[in-house]
């Protein structure tokens, strides 16, 4: 559920909504979907902004897991902030 606050209270990065996925095709899927209509300058890292400018993370389950291992936090987060997904046409 949610609530529309009316065209003075604009969507914002300061929210958004996580989509934990077990498998790559999980992924793909979410990310199509969620993507639709959206701003594609806004798809990278596993972060995208849906057609009404709401803003989602599509990750891997595993990914707090490797972020929270400080002998793999940087190399992740230095590989994830290079990831675009391929925009479909």
């Amino acid at each position: 559920m949610a609530l529309n606050g009316g065209p003075e209270f604009k969507f914002s990065e300061a929210i958004s909504f996580i989509v934990s996925c077990k498998t790559q095709t999980e992924i793909d899927f979410f990310w199509e979907k969620l993507s639709a209509g959206g701003d594609p300058a806004a798809q990278q890292c596993g972060w995208l902004k849906d057609k009404f400018g709401l803003s989602w993370q599509v990750t891997p389950e595993i990914l707090p897991e490797l972020l929270s291992d400080r002998g793999t936090a940087e190399r992740v987060m230095d590989v994830m902030m290079k990831i675009e997904k391929a925009r479909h046409r």
